[in-house]
């Protein structure tokens, strides 16, 4: 049964109805522990599990706002969670690794996942990066809400932001939320490069430049999914969106 917790200073954290649902999906109890203990104290309303299908079950009963998903896992692993949520409905989902593997980050980016850490991880950033996935969340539902006139179009890539929809060709392109706002972010200044520090900031609310492979695999993701010479890499510096020569 979920029930209201307070916060340091004995005040209810939020309301609770206001309150927002993360489910944790890792089966190292010590981490479980300690990423549910410092999201409860942020004021989270948080579920646990320890397999594949324990986390799908839950799910689907709990209707959670975000998810915390460890790859390695009993039952399934973490992808396969990962497709079946997103198949039930879509929400954000922050995936944790073991392994500093950059196909793992790329499988579970193309999966539905919108942002990964690997382990060992700090808490702390682990809580800021749930608290940035949920305003993206928040600031992509206002959006949708406000209406834009006209598609940006771009040679054969076209972006609708008011449904938040990508066609290449016109060809429908599935990106997630975070490759949505990444692909808007240099489309906003096409052929101008931005810096991995830029991006992340624009994109991620996220200031600290240890986070930048974070970008990259974001970068290469999107690539694949709307043409790797649609970005142009800038050693060095980071990433610009290529358009047509007028």
């Amino acid at each position: 049964m979920e029930q209201t917790h307070t916060s340091h200073n004995g005040t209810a954290a939020t309301t609770p109805g206001a309150q927002r649902r993360v489910l944790v999906v890792e089966d190292d109890a010590t981490i479980v522990d300690a990423i549910a203990a410092r999201l409860r104290a942020e004021g989270f309303l948080v579920q646990t599990a320890s397999d594949g299908p324990a986390a799908v079950d839950t799910a689907e009963a709990w209707q959670p706002d975000l998810l915390i998903l460890d790859i390695m896992l009993p039952g399934f692993d973490g992808l396969e969670v990962c497709r079946r949520v997103q198949a039930q409905r879509p929400v954000p989902v922050l995936m944790l690794t073991a392994r500093d593997d950059e196909t793992d980050m790329l499988v579970g980016l193309g999966v539905g996942a919108d942002d990964y850490m690997t382990k060992p991880f700090s808490i702390r950033e682990l809580a800021a990066r749930v608290h940035v996935l949920l305003r993206r969340v928040e600031r992509a539902a206002v959006a949708a809400a406000t209406p834009r006139t006209g598609i940006l179009r771009l040679g054969e890539l076209e972006i609708d932001h008011a449904q938040r929809r990508v066609r290449v060709r016109s060809e429908d392109v599935h990106l997630t939320p975070t490759e949505f706002d990444l692909l808007v972010c240099l489309a906003n200044t096409p052929r101008a490069v931005l810096s991995r520090e830029q991006l992340l900031a624009e994109v991620w609310d996220w200031a600290d430049a240890s986070g930048t492979r974070t970008v990259d695999s974001h970068i290469k993701a999107l690539r694949r999914k709307i043409g790797a010479e649609r970005i142009r890499t800038v050693h060095g510096v980071g990433y610009a969106l290529e358009t047509p020569t007028p």
